[in-house]
């Protein structure tokens, strides 16, 4: 499969507005093709993961290649929500990036522990999250063989 037929869509999680439009215009600047969509919280994430409310429609709120998560949202932190990602058959193989600003030895185990499939400090400035935005668009989106969607979500 190449970059072109495969699912483009990266779903972020981070209840930071500047957190949000920082990584959106990180991803616009470094060119990879992508269509981020935003969620606030952790409840919102697992909406729109299993179409509920306003994340029904697929067509408006499609499968995600690939999910950046932050751990520290309210309602649901990303603990629980990877933790209920990789328990729930139809979303399990869905990769999960937490991206935090947490530096914290036990955040990092227990998020490679609930499943995550890389975890990554929050860049420092502008000019190093374009960097890991490169990055993480070149391996996720260009170079992964992604897992076939399971559960028609």
């Amino acid at each position: 499969m190449n970059a072109t037929t495969r699912a483009t869509a990266l779903l972020i999680a981070d209840d930071d507005p500047d957190d949000r439009l920082l990584v959106s215009d990180a991803i616009a600047e470094c060119g990879f093709i992508c269509d981020p969509r935003f969620v606030e919280d952790g409840e919102q994430l697992l909406d729109y993961l299993r179409r509920k409310g306003p994340f029904a429609d697929s067509t408006l709120s499609p499968r995600p290649g690939l999910i950046l998560l932050d751990l520290n949202m309210p309602k649901k932190d990303g603990r629980e929500v990877l933790r209920e990602i990789k328990e729930d058959a139809g979303l399990r193989l869905i990769p999960v990036v937490v991206l935090t600003t947490s530096t914290a030895e036990s955040d990092v185990e227990e998020s490679y522990e609930l499943g995550a499939n890389s975890y990554i400090v929050k860049p420092d400035s502008f000019t190093r999250l374009v960097v890991a935005m490169k990055v993480i668009g070149k391996y996720w989106f260009e170079l992964v063989e992604p897992p076939p969607a399971k559960g028609g979500a």
